[in-house]
């Protein structure tokens, strides 16, 4: 059982989160997350470090509720599609994200 209500979640989405655009099946709506876009290390081997961008978007499960990979996210005008959704159980989505 989440701790939070609903409202709860959009006070904090409305309080951090940026505007993006989600279209699924050529239907679009507006829709607010916080995207969480990072450098993280990956191993490829060899001795020099490699670093790429895991782009991540937090968002309600209701304003995703049908999310499936090719979807796509418009965030400050960058375009990214719906790679892996992952509902946490508590009302928020985590949607990973590739760059278009």
């Amino acid at each position: 059982m989440p701790v939070e209500t609903a409202d709860d979640r959009a006070i904090l989405l409305n309080d951090f989160g940026v505007d993006a655009t989600y279209t699924h099946n050529g239907d679009s709506s507006e829709i607010k997350g916080i995207l969480d876009n990072e450098f993280e290390e990956v191993e490829i081997g060899g001795s020099v470090p490699f670093a790429m961008q895991r782009p991540r978007f937090h968002c309600r499960t209701n304003d995703v509720i049908d999310a499936v990979n090719g979807d796509t996210l418009v965030i400050v005008g960058i375009t990214y599609y719906v790679r892996v959704v992952m509902p946490d159980g508590t009302g928020m989505t985590e949607i990973q994200l590739e760059k278009g």
